[in-house]
This record gives C-alpha cells, sequence and structure tokens, in this order.
C-alpha cells in the first residue's frame, strides 16, 4: 500500500509541475552526451511496474535539435556528430536490448499534409544514420508526426516545434 501512495504521490508531484511550468515540454537538447542520452531514455522502476497496473506513465524520450536543410532530408553536418552519439548511447549496455520510435516533428509553417511528409521523410534519414552506424534497424522505427504534437503549443511557429523525438517503445 506504502509503496502504492508513493507512486501516486510521484505521478502528482510530476502533473502538478508540469501544470506550473505551462504544461510545455523542455527545449530540445541541442549537444547532450552519451550519459545524458542513456539516462533520459533509460526505463525507471516506475515506467515498468506502472504499465502493468493500468496507470499509465510516458515512455522516456529525448528531444533533439537536428538540423537539416530546408524544405529537405538531407542532414546538415553539424547534427552528424550528435546522431553519432545517439547511436554510440542506443548500443551502450543499459539501452541495448530496447527499441525506439524516430520521430519527425515541424512547426506549423506550411500544410499539415507536406508537414507530415517532410516529418516522416526525416525520421528516416535519422533512423538509417542510426542503422549505418550499427543500431539494428529492428530496433528502431520511425513516424513523422507533423505539427499535431508541438511542443510549444502557444506558439505553433516556435522553431522549438522543429525537433527529433526519440522515444522507447514499450
Amino acid at each position: 500500500m506504502n509503496r502504492l501512495l508513493g507512486l501516486l504521490l510521484m505521478l502528482w508531484c510530476s502533473w502538478a509541475g508540469a501544470q506550473a511550468a505551462g504544461a510545455d515540454s523542455p527545449a530540445p537538447l541541442v549537444n547532450p552526451s552519451i550519459d545524458e542520452m542513456v539516462r533520459a531514455l533509460t526505463p525507471t522502476a516506475a515506467t515498468r511496474s506502472l504499465g502493468r497496473r493500468n496507470l499509465t506513465v510516458a515512455p522516456p524520450r529525448l528531444d533533439l535539435v537536428v538540423n537539416f536543410d530546408f524544405d529537405s532530408a538531407r542532414l546538415q553536418a553539424p547534427s552528424k556528430p550528435l546522431l553519432d552519439r545517439l547511436a554510440m548511447a542506443m548500443n551502450a549496455e543499459a539501452l541495448s536490448g530496447l527499441r525506439f520510435a524516430i520521430e519527425g516533428h515541424t512547426d506549423a509553417v506550411g500544410t499539415a499534409p507536406y508537414n507530415e511528409r517532410l516529418s516522416a521523410q526525416r525520421a528516416q534519414t535519422v533512423l538509417q544514420w542510426l542503422v549505418s552506424r550499427g543500431v539494428p534497424a529492428g530496433r528502431l522505427e520511425s513516424e513523422g508526426k507533423g505539427f499535431r504534437e508541438l511542443l510549444a503549443s502557444d506558439d505553433p511557429l516556435s522553431p522549438r516545434n522543429r525537433r527529433v523525438r526519440v522515444r522507447l517503445l514499450e
């Protein structure tokens, strides 16, 4: 019983903190280390145990700034070392047996169908980069989200909304 109360308190604190912060997520990371990425994507005990009890905790995720050429899915050179570190993190012992979704996200400039297509192409580009760096393709899937899940919902045109999200699959 005490354990359940502790988990409920943790969930409430997480919800209250999100409300106080405006419910928007933090800015995507520009230059995280391998260790920071591993920590961000490692499942916690709460993630594992709550999933079996009909309580939901968002799976670990990591938002990254990955730059592409304008109107393109071609990676810009400054983003390649970031994706190399992401591949190393995914192949680290703590994450090596886990599966991940690679999500492309855009801001709200342009039409929904256009942004869905572009974000899907960009997510696929990141997936292919990771596979070329030794992450098994069977551990990855990609999806374009367009501007359906804005980070800065109060500012749909914000550059914060343009990102690649790596999310643990259960």
